[in-house]
């Protein structure tokens, strides 16, 4: 009896891996969903990216170690488990078993390790490299400067930094082959208790290193290079044209239902167009456009409208005059009409603004109404500015990203200014991928303009340290401030949360009495989605496209 039940076993395993032979890859969907995503993007690199349109492109490709799903609640990612020590300054992530690159290659810790590094080298510049400031020696390396430091001093600044791929023995990888590299240990410079979140953004998104290698500065354009870990491939990416995605074969999480196709039409009332006439399933709605979407049966019934994650603020740079004074800033956040701007200029898509965090957010401050719109109030704290009137200061300029309808909201901001100062407020529009360009540096960051910050994952901490600490995200309009950072500092390592929310409450005010901004408004996301298009999540972090969380479960039912 024993040998029957043997051979038996022997026959069924064979049989299983016959049948695992001839197992067919999925079939790839019929359907495509078609977005215009907009502004084409700046750079597609993982470590180099910053702004949500780059995103909208990355989360499609890359996983990182965890993910947040249509909850917004960090989740497993390629890790499939992560532990922290006591004092939460060190996180042991372990990777799932045998994953796999879209070209079936394998994806080890070593990939992570390289990929971290890579946000954290200082020869890389990446966008969001401070985010991730917090893994011990990370701050050090990265604000290595590459001017003065020698080959040794470098590499014993990249030594230091707290991230390491291990086997399942705990011994450090060797290679990007190694099949049981499945451990990544990162260590914080203090306790940091949401690092395991911070490491589903995509600076962590394993890119390949050789691919990396073949150029640097510009391998992100070609689409075979991008291959990804994600729900989805880049098959064909068309610079200012298109860009196509199909369900990534190998990706542990599941099989994709529709392919995906991006498009670039940066004059909202040309993509609203191409919506009516069936070329798109999901586009963004314009506050111009919502009287005859309200007017129209079919159209009425497709808007999507709901709570968003962003707050838009008018930014002053501050080593430029007049904006190096404070009153000056203060003047023109007094200044600045936001009750009229949302019923104008958005038709009411959107929340007037007195705070960083939005509505719904941890750490909204509901009761915040310093620089409130007073005229008479703005015109005082000028006179009390080093240059006494409007009439004493040096010219103003007002730059934004060129289209139609942006050229009559500007013009509108610029009159409503001269109503409350008297004064002209020339407008410098450019072009669209030029005023994400300008954006990115403080030696070209313009002198006045309009700029969102929109929510990377729910915490307060990424609205206040990761935006305004110096070396930040601030810092390209002029910003730091010492005290803040010690505000900042003492809330990220507190481990109370009840503690740690009133430490961030206290920095937020700090930082509005510092008036760095004129915070403006907080929007709501719009879009119009097509009724065909099914199983549709929608997230307040919606930033690139309606439902963007859930593209692995669309369908288009027509």
């Amino acid at each position: 009896m024993r040998s029957k039940w043997l051979v038996l076993v022997v026959v069924l395993v064979i049989a299983s891996m016959v049948l695992g032979a001839c197992k067919k890859a999925p079939e790839a969907p019929g359907q495509t969903l078609r977005i215009n995503l907009g502004t084409y993007p700046d750079i597609i690199d993982p470590q180099k990216s910053s702004f949500v349109n780059e995103i909208a492109h990355l989360q499609l490709m890359y996983e990182g170690l965890t993910k947040l799903n249509t909850a917004l609640e960090t989740v497993p990612g390629a890790a499939e488990k992560w532990e922290y020590n006591a004092d939460a300054t060190e996180v042991t992530f372990t990777l799932r078993k045998n994953l796999k690159y879209s070209d079936g290659s394998l994806l080890n810790a070593k990939r992570f390790e390289y990929s971290l590094l890579r946000n954290i080298n200082p020869a890389t510049a990446g966008e969001y490299a401070a985010i991730t400031d917090d893994i011990k020696g990370a701050g050090a390396w990265r604000g290595a400067d590459l001017t003065t430091a020698t080959e040794e001093q470098l590499a014993a600044l990249k030594a230091g930094v707290a991230v390491q791929a291990l086997d399942t023995d705990g011994n450090p990888c060797t290679d990007y082959e190694q099949k049981d590299c499945l451990v990544l240990k990162v260590g914080t410079e203090g306790p940091a208790p949401y690092i395991h979140t911070v490491l589903s953004l995509w600076v962590v998104f394993p890119a390949k290193e050789e691919v990396i290698a073949t150029d640097p500065d510009t391998w992100w354009t070609v689409a075979a290079n991008h291959i990804g870990n994600g729900p989805f491939i880049l098959t064909n990416l068309e610079a200012n044209n298109v860009a196509n995605f199909t369900p990534n074969p190998n990706y542990w999480g599941g099989f994709g239902k529709v392919n995906l196709e991006y498009r670039y039409i940066t004059d909202s009332a040309v993509a609203f167009e191409a919506y009516k006439n069936g070329e798109f399933d999901i586009v963004g709605l314009a506050a111009e456009d919502l009287a005859t979407v309200q007017a129209d049966e079919v159209l009425s019934k497709e808007a999507m409208i709901y709570a968003g994650s962003c707050t838009y603020g008018l930014m002053m740079h501050q080593l430029k005059e007049p904006f190096t004074d404070q009153k000056v800033r203060e003047a023109f956040a007094t200044g600045l009409d936001r009750d009229a701007w949302v019923a104008d200029v958005l038709k009411g898509l959107g929340k007037p603004a007195l705070t960083w965090i939005p509505p719904g957010f941890p750490g909204f401050d509901a009761e915040e109404n310093r620089f409130a719109y007073d005229p008479e109030a703005a015109r005082a704290l000028l006179a009390e500015s080093t240059y006494g009137s409007a009439e004493n200061l040096p010219e103003i300029t007002l730059t934004f990203s060129d289209s139609p309808r942006n050229r009559t909201r500007y013009e509108w901001l610029s009159a409503k200014y001269k109503e409350v100062f008297g004064i002209e407020i020339p407008l410098n529009p450019v072009e669209s991928t030029t005023y994400t360009a300008l954006t990115k540096d403080v030696n070209t960051n313009p002198q006045m303009y309009i700029l969102g910050w929109c929510a990377d994952y729910p915490d307060p901490q990424n609205w206040l340290s990761v935006y305004w600490k110096t070396g930040a995200f601030g810092e390209r309009a002029g910003f730091g401030n010492a005290e803040l950072d010690e505000m900042l500092n003492a809330a990220d390592r507190e481990l109370d949360p009840v503690k740690r929310m009133q430490l961030y409450a206290d920095a937020q005010k700090f930082l509005t009495s510092l008036s760095p901004v004129a915070w403006f408004w907080n929007n709501v996301n719009t879009y119009m989605v097509k009724p065909y298009v099914k199983n549709l999540v929608t997230t307040p972090m919606d930033s690139g496209w309606a439902g963007i969380y859930s593209a692995l479960d669309v369908t288009i039912e027509k």
